[in-house]
């Protein structure tokens, strides 16, 4: 009985299943809806490891995202250079008659003018969203930018404007004009030292300037629309990659906790958006509709468009 006993016990064991098994990942790509299969890899990726529990996954992420675009963009360009490289060495170019015509290298009759090859210097219209991206700057520590005879920084709620003036310069003495869309400041009787229309509209009643140890004019600008980053100044400066903000996390972590939900959420969204990916609201509503559509599997949701 002992021995019956014992074989029982050892069927048991091998017949039991195991406590935890690995998820496997189940997902198809629809080349229409390419963000869908994204969420889902995401969603996989949350539930089996910690990464969406890291501060820094968001950055990460937009990192990873960023990389394999310009490798993509990178590899767009050798591709096309490759092709020109290849349609310009079948043809060679002869004069004749003052007229410059193509022949052909395996024949000695002269050929039709042939249709003009793309040459790498006429890439550059079709490349012009590339170069504007490259001609932007890193912004400075206070996420803004320093000019020769200024520099500015800002966080979603203020611009703040620091303009150097000669030492013991008095505050009757500087001529500062702050309008909804427009900036000039200066001292009396010279040249404006700064002055154009601002990125975005400012609330007038909410800025002041100040002069400072009688060296710098101070000047707090409050924006009207408090969602987005400035990318200059006044129109005419140098443009700042805004991909590349980052805000004080101590300015953050002194926001109460409902504040600071908000602005990181403004932050995020701001993000998404740059990156042409869905904001917060969107992927809620993605994820109200897919626990619709999960929850009525007779439907037919093949058809369905989400704005």
């Amino acid at each position: 009985m002992a021995i019956l006993s014992d074989y029982e016990e050892d069927d048991q064991k091998q017949t039991k299943t195991p406590e935890s098994v690995k998820k496997p990942f189940n997902a198809v790509l629809d080349s229409s809806e390419p963000l869908r299969f994204l969420q889902t890899a995401f969603e996989f990726v949350a539930g089996e490891t910690d990464l969406f529990k890291t501060d820094s996954v968001i950055k990460d992420v937009n990192g990873l995202v960023r990389t394999v675009k310009e490798k993509l963009d990178a590899d767009e360009r050798k591709r096309k250079e490759k092709s020109v490289s290849a349609g310009s060495n079948g043809a060679t170019s002869v004069k004749t008659d003052n007229k410059r015509v193509k022949e052909d290298s395996s024949s000695s009759k002269p050929a039709h003018p042939a249709t003009p090859v793309i040459k790498p210097e006429d890439q550059k219209i079709e490349e012009s969203t590339d170069d504007n991206k490259k001609n932007l700057r890193a912004p400075n520590n206070g996420n803004g930018l320093d000019m020769d005879n200024y520099s500015w920084t800002q966080t979603l709620q203020e611009v703040t404007v620091i303009v150097p003036v000669p030492p013991g310069t008095k505050s009757r003495f500087i001529d500062c004009e702050i309008k909804k869309n427009h900036l000039k400041v200066g001292l009396k009787g010279q040249p404006p030292i700064l002055e154009g229309d601002f990125y975005k509209s400012v609330k007038t009643g909410d800025c002041y300037w100040s002069i400072e140890d009688q060296k710098t004019i101070d000047i707090i600008l409050t924006k009207q629309d408090q969602m987005e980053w400035w990318k200059y100044l006044v129109k005419g400066e140098p443009e700042i990659d805004t991909q590349k903000v980052e805000p004080e996390s101590s300015k953050l972590g002194d926001l109460d906790p409902e504040t600071r939900s908000t602005v990181e959420k403004m932050m995020f969204d701001q993000r998404q958006k740059q990156m042409g990916l869905p904001t917060s609201d969107d992927m809620q509503k993605q994820e109200i509709l897919k626990t619709f559509m999960d929850s009525h599997p007779e439907m037919d949701f093949s058809r369905a468009k989400i704005n």
